[in-house]
């Protein structure tokens, strides 16, 4: 395993790091007051400055970095790895400016795997452009969605159509006015073997029977600026029999081979964050005096800069192996290191922002720092792709299988 980095990742990261401090950094006010002054409050897309950053991104070359092959930038997975670190320095804006936000990033992925060439045609193609936004149906209300085989909406063949039925929710980026696709995932014979129950079908937003119930909210945040979470009903929604992705039964493994890039991309973004929380507190507390001496002489602080900077170094090391695994074996080789890289990156993630927002007292549970938020976000992701509980409880299993193979 050699990662250092080659020509062509240091050639984007020189680039990438070039477009933060010169767009993005200086921007990302403007972005939010823009968002704050839009009519309709979820229509983050259509703010003035991210279109205009996506068009100087785009023509610097910086576009689609997370696809390979000829419809992406072409990069390796541990390539793109420090790239995703740091638009994760920016967490609300930088993704997008990339055209690299979750979750248009995996159903793009969905659509380039999986898509026939009329879908790919009608909806991968403009979402590569970013000329319209996507969701991913899948977690629902009434069961544990933990495991996808309890999914409980159905997809039923009617002839040339499919009829689809069931409530959905935390449902991300659906409040946008520009989602105009939902790759729903239901259950098209509940009667098939375990995993052959599922399938995933394409519903474009205006369908009739497709409701909104409401927006919902992470530890009091909304999340206007990049999407929202929705609540959905679908209602004896009818869409052509052509809008099924790849076949009935695929359901299980599309979604396996969509969470697989989903789960580290996550992790390697909240790197970023880590690394953006790190360089706040040590700003914080160089100049803040607290009993005669500045916090940075403060052992307890020097203590916890010191565990940051350790945690966050484990944290890339273990992505990275993650990454050159997928890259060399495939993401069912890497399966231990993305399930262990999805446990411990946002957890420890958690507690080096818990330690910025100590470090900056009552100022870092407020909105004058970017810290709370990223908070919520990171606490997030140690339930979105699968909970902690889920990811030890497999992870714990094959160590003592592969224990019990040495004898």
């Amino acid at each position: 395993m050699d990662f250092a980095f080659d020509a062509v990742t240091e050639d984007y990261r020189e680039r990438l790091l070039a477009f933060m401090d010169a767009h993005v950094y200086p921007n990302e006010g403007t972005y939010y007051r823009e968002v704050g002054e839009l009519a309709d409050r979820w229509a983050w897309s259509r703010t003035p400055i991210l279109r205009d950053l996506q068009a100087k991104a785009r023509a610097e070359g910086l576009w689609n970095l997370f696809l390979p092959g000829d419809l992406g930038a072409g990069l390796t997975n541990l390539q793109y790895a420090p790239l995703a670190e740091i638009t994760g320095r920016s967490p609300g804006l930088a993704p997008a400016v990339f055209n690299c936000s979750a979750p248009d990033t995996g159903n793009m992925e969905v659509l380039a795997i999986a898509g026939s060439a009329a879908q790919q045609e009608r909806w991968l193609r403009p979402l590569l452009d970013a000329e319209i936004r996507s969701a991913f149906a899948m977690t629902e209300p009434e069961v544990a969605s933990s495991d996808a085989t309890n999914i409980s909406t159905s997809i039923e063949r009617d002839g040339d159509s499919y009829v689809i039925n069931g409530r959905k929710w935390w449902i991300t980026g659906a409040m946008n006015p520009d989602c105009a696709i939902f790759i729903v995932m239901g259950k098209t014979d509940p009667g098939a073997e375990r995993h052959r129950q599922q399938s995933m079908i394409l519903v474009p937003r205006g369908t009739p029977g497709v409701e909104i119930v409401r927006g919902m909210e992470v530890l009091g945040y909304d999340d206007h600026d990049h999407g929202g979470h929705a609540e959905m009903v679908f209602r004896d929604v009818r869409v052509p029999a052509d809008n099924l992705i790849a076949g009935e039964g695929d359901g299980f493994f599309i979604a396996q081979a969509r969470l697989g890039p989903g789960r580290i991309h996550h992790c390697m973004r909240a790197i970023g964050i880590a690394e953006r929380a790190i360089e706040l507190m040590c700003e914080r507390v160089a100049d803040r005096v607290a009993f005669g001496r500045p916090l940075a002489e403060q052992g307890v602080i020097r203590e916890w800069i010191a565990r940051s900077r350790i945690e966050v170094e484990q944290l890339r090391l273990l992505t990275f192996k993650a990454a050159w695994l997928m890259d060399t074996v495939g993401a069912r080789g890497a399966h231990t290191e993305i399930q262990a890289i999805k446990i411990a990156a946002p957890l420890t993630v958690q507690g080096i922002l818990d330690r910025a927002m100590q470090a900056f007292g009552a100022m870092g549970l407020s909105q004058d720092t970017p810290l709370a938020a990223m908070y919520a976000g990171v606490r997030t992701l140690r339930l979105a792709d699968g909970p902690d509980e889920v990811h030890l409880a497999s992870l714990g299993k094959h160590e003592l299988r592969r224990q019990a193979a040495r004898g």
